[in-house]
């Protein structure tokens, strides 16, 4: 081969070369493509793919064990692309009152979906909307906060569960993600709360009978006024399925209550009477309210007011 042969065939080379690189530097330069910024797909330059579809601020933890919900680095495993949980991560700690964080997209339906929390047993303890924190109706991750409030009698195992809201109630279109976590447990006692049974009282014949159910509150609470925003809670699920019922408004808050002389007097807001119409309701409401706080025995009588006012109020 003739000096000037090779010459140009090594010169035909390095052209070939730099053209390769430089073909490589374009395609997967970081000058246009999508970064990952605080829980979202941000555009970087002028990216040709599409945006990913994994989640974006979650981390695959090898060390992770789904066997024994052990986990090294307390990062959980990534199992659905349109849901990143800030707080908490696998085996956190909760105590309550806790706020759930994190970004979702396509999980949100009237800006919400729906999170419970489960003990050891898998019973749910407590369970609210997950609510977003900007405009819901884009297919962009939008931040959610949800807070839990669930009382547990010792240290145990729990089980956080979001679900993507399902308005269609088609077994196919469900989602979710469970993350193991620990429930911090409180010392507790029960108390009881009173709602009218459809099996017990079958037409509510006597709007006046209501029944109790239990439940636990922290030996730390006040007694009466845990037992009535318990009883505000309304029936669990649980108690739902046993025909239980509420004649009180959801939403009603208890602002004040007040213990004298052998009586309670317990003011509640506006909400209370809110729309309510009925001797039969009327009379309900009240013995739900007085049964709840008559089974301490420090009280005797029960007087219920709305903003301060015991005069015309819960009329029929």
């Amino acid at each position: 081969m003739s000096k000037q042969l090779q010459v140009i065939l090594t010169a035909l080379a390095i052209v070939i070369i730099l053209a390769l690189g430089t073909i490589a530097y374009f395609k997967f330069s970081t000058e246009d493509t999508w970064l990952c910024q605080n829980g979202v797909w941000v555009k970087h330059g002028n990216p040709n793919a599409s945006m990913p579809t994994t989640g974006c601020g979650t981390v695959v933890n090898n060390n992770y064990n789904a066997n024994n919900n052990s986990n090294i680095n307390a990062i959980p495993p990534v199992t659905n692309p349109n849901i990143i949980v800030d707080f908490p991560q696998t085996n956190d700690e909760l105590t309550s009152p806790v706020t759930i964080t994190g970004s979702a997209r396509t999980w949100y339906f009237e800006a919400s979906f729906p999170v419970k929390l489960l003990d050891e047993t898998g019973k749910e303890i407590a369970a609210v909307p997950a609510q977003a924190q900007g405009d819901w109706m884009t297919d962009q991750f939008v931040p959610f906060k949800a807070t839990l409030e669930f009382l547990v009698a010792k240290d145990q195992n729990g089980t956080l569960v979001l679900m993507k809201d399902n308005p269609s109630g088609l077994p196919e279109n469900d989602e979710k993600v469970e993350i193991p976590v620990k429930l911090k447990g409180v010392e507790t006692m029960s108390v009881k709360v009173f709602f009218g049974s459809e099996t017990k009282n079958p037409g509510a014949l006597d709007c006046t009978k209501v029944f109790p159910v239990d439940r636990l509150i922290s030996k730390i609470q006040t007694t009466a006024q845990a037992a009535i925003e318990e009883l505000l809670k309304g029936p669990t699920a649980s108690e739902i399925d046993q025909k239980f019922f509420t004649s009180i408004n959801s939403g009603v808050k208890l602002q004040k209550i007040t213990i004298k002389d052998g009586a309670a007097y317990a003011d509640f807001d506006k909400t209370l009477e809110f729309q309510v119409g009925g001797s039969c309701r009327v009379a309900a409401i009240a013995a739900q309210i007085t049964e709840t706080l008559k089974q301490f025995s420090a009280i005797k009588n029960v007087v219920v007011s709305i903003d301060g006012r015991t005069e015309d109020i819960l009329q029929p």
